[in-house]
């Protein structure tokens, strides 16, 4: 008796209950347009802020899914700069945080493009610079051999190991991921491109190509698919934030799913759910970008000049301590005379707000937003 679906006969004939399905996707699609749309009526430069902080948030969480922490200011700073968004401070990027960004960059931006061997392997080289997951010397932008023993997914201590998954042995690779590849890269198919997505991650991380990192890759995959379900580049919200949140539920349902049959319905269900949790989380991930939106919104009919719209978006931005005139000719290399000017004319009109008095020098904070 098979123990895994890429044992079983029919393997990797997956099948699902598309009426099953149906509600859960059309709610999923409906939100998912509402959610375009919104992004679509903030103009370019907040999207492009939105932009920067899910994609972020999609890096940095993918990580902490495998249990690696990478530094936020740096991936930050690696994702601007590949946008070409100007940011306040900007941060140098170590080589395995650029890897990361790289490819995401390339499986969102790129959406369009097809998956290939090569691009995939382009992917893990860029994961893993120095050719070492940790101090373990790995393959890398190349399948796994094999050579240290079969490809197994455990748990727990040294000797006491909890075995959830064994994948496909190596000589299997090339027959296996010539397959996926072909199926991914149909754009014949007349499945939604959102259970695409969704069979996607379940069959590229049931195959599990490489020495390491299938996670990262798997979810990089899932979001080049909804990428093409959304014919757009732009990502506003961020899927392995979500799966992160559930990360008990997100493996459970994988072992639950590769140890049973080739009914990927429950695997579809719960994606399709934590994808709709996802945009939820929207909210607080484009908390400032929306506040910032709200604001804008409210004052359109106001003039004012560069100046004033520089330092309003640093206060929304969550400006660290007071504003003060100082700092305003500082901010924006202008004389203390013109800050003043520029202050009074944002306070007579509304957008700011002089502080009660505390300390030497008077203060001031944005208006009602």
């Amino acid at each position: 008796m098979a123990g895994y679906i890429h044992q079983l006969s029919d393997w990797p004939r997956f099948r699902w209950d598309q009426e099953a399905l149906a509600g859960p996707l059309a709610e999923v699609r409906h939100r998912q347009g509402r959610l375009l749309g919104r992004m679509e009526s903030l103009g370019f430069v907040l999207q492009k802020e939105a932009e920067l902080e899910t994609l972020t948030l999609e890096v940095l969480k993918s990580s902490e899914i495998e249990g690696e922490k990478l530094d936020a200011a740096q991936v930050r700073s690696s994702i601007a700069r590949r946008l070409g968004i100007e940011t306040a401070g900007m941060v140098a990027a170590e080589r395995d945080v650029e890897g990361v960004v790289e490819m995401m960059l390339d499986a969102t931006q790129n959406y369009a493009e097809p998956l290939s061997e090569e691009r995939l392997f382009a992917w893990h080289a860029a994961l893993f610079p120095t050719g070492r997951s940790g101090m373990r010397k790995i393959i890398v932008g190349a399948w796994r051999d094999d050579g240290h023993g079969p490809m197994r997914v455990v748990s727990g201590p040294v000797g006491k190991e909890k075995v959830h998954y064994k994948a496909p042995a190596a000589p299997l690779l090339e027959k296996e991921m010539s397959a996926f590849l072909a199926w991914a890269n149909d754009r014949g198919s007349r499945t939604d491109m959102v259970l695409r997505a969704a069979l996607a991650h379940l069959w590229f991380v049931t195959i599990h190509p490489f020495d390491d990192g299938n996670g990262r890759i798997a979810r990089a995959v899932a979001e080049w698919a909804l990428a093409r379900s959304e014919n757009s580049p732009q990502r506003f919200y961020s899927m392995s934030a979500q799966i992160r949140h559930e990360r008990n539920d997100y493996y459970n349902i994988l072992e639950k799913t590769q140890k049973g049959t080739l009914d990927a319905t429950p695997w579809m269900e719960w994606f399709l759910t934590c994808l709709g949790r996802a945009f939820n989380g929207t909210e607080v991930t484009l908390g400032a970008v929306l506040r910032k939106a709200r604001f804008w919104e409210k004052y359109a009919r106001v003039q004012v000049n560069d100046r004033q719209r520089d330092v309003i978006n640093r206060l929304l931005d969550g400006f660290t301590g007071k504003l003060t005139t100082t700092k305003w000719a500082t901010l924006e290399k202008c004389s203390h005379d013109t800050a003043l000017r520029d202050i009074q004319g944002l306070i007579e009109r509304g957008l700011l707000r002089k502080d009660p008095r505390g300390g030497r020098s008077t203060s001031y904070s944005l208006g009602v937003a």
